[in-house]
């Protein structure tokens, strides 16, 4: 499994098994051989091989990023259920190898074509053009693996491996971007460099409360904790939209 995500107000744990086309949900406190609580599978969900997922707790919906698409499911849905909505289609761009939702922002981002990020609505529905691309020789982007957002500063995390297929690849880094940022735009702020002793950076978790950036490295089998106050900086609200459904 490549991806997984914690539902604090169920405490419940959702895994995507692209085996068996699956979105397996199980109870926080899951042990052993234990069942699934809730299983979403089946031809109505139109799932493909998922591999990737995010949740958003606040309007209780699943994302999950295909092949061309995002699918939009209940955080409760069981059984062969159809998705909710389905952002498809040319002017999408989508890629869709990796996904994040920002429900305080009503926005998600999600992996496009040509190495690009595309920022949505979060309920963008059907063939949509994204509100924003980033995309060009200023972003850096080699490869997109996993991304995380800081909501109240409008910040996305990225992790960037490299080039596919080096075992330690020449440019690796976490990058993060405003989502609001739109066009060939450098990263905001960047964590790379020898002296981080990232090798090949797999994904990123956020913990703004202590100011942390947690990242996976593939090749060091580990978890690095990197200190970076200026990040975890809110934005003025201002007139942000309220959560709707």
């Amino acid at each position: 499994m490549h991806d997984i995500r914690y539902n604090p107000i169920n405490d419940e744990i959702l895994v995507p098994n692209p085996f068996s086309n699956a979105i397996l949900t199980f109870r926080g406190g899951a042990d052993g051989q234990e069942a699934p609580v809730r299983i979403i599978q089946g031809p109505n969900t139109e799932l493909s091989g998922p591999d990737r997922l995010d949740i958003d707790v606040v309007n209780r919906e699943i994302f999950v990023p295909g092949r061309g698409n995002v699918l939009v499911f209940p955080l409760d849905g069981n059984g062969d259920v159809k998705p909710k909505r389905v952002v498809r289609g040319p002017d999408t761009q989508i890629d869709g190898s990796s996904i994040a939702v920002d429900s305080l922002n009503n926005l998600f981002a999600v992996t496009g074509r040509d190495r690009s990020i595309l920022v949505f609505d979060r309920t963008a529905n059907g063939n949509v053009k994204p509100l924003h691309v980033i995309k060009g020789p200023n972003t850096q982007i080699d490869r997109i693996n996993q991304m995380a957002i800081y909501p109240a500063g409008k910040l996305l995390v990225v992790a960037m491996p490299g080039v596919q297929g080096d075992m330690e690849p020449p440019r690796v880094f976490v990058g993060m971007w405003s989502l609001d940022d739109d066009g060939d735009v450098a990263p905001k702020w960047t964590i790379t460099g020898k002296q981080t002793g990232l090798k090949k950076p797999f994904a990123v978790a956020l913990n703004p409360e202590h100011k942390e950036i947690y990242v996976t490295d593939m090749r060091l089998n580990g978890v690095m904790t990197f200190l970076v106050p200026e990040v975890f900086q809110p934005v003025d609200r201002g007139t942000a939209p309220a959560n709707r459904r």
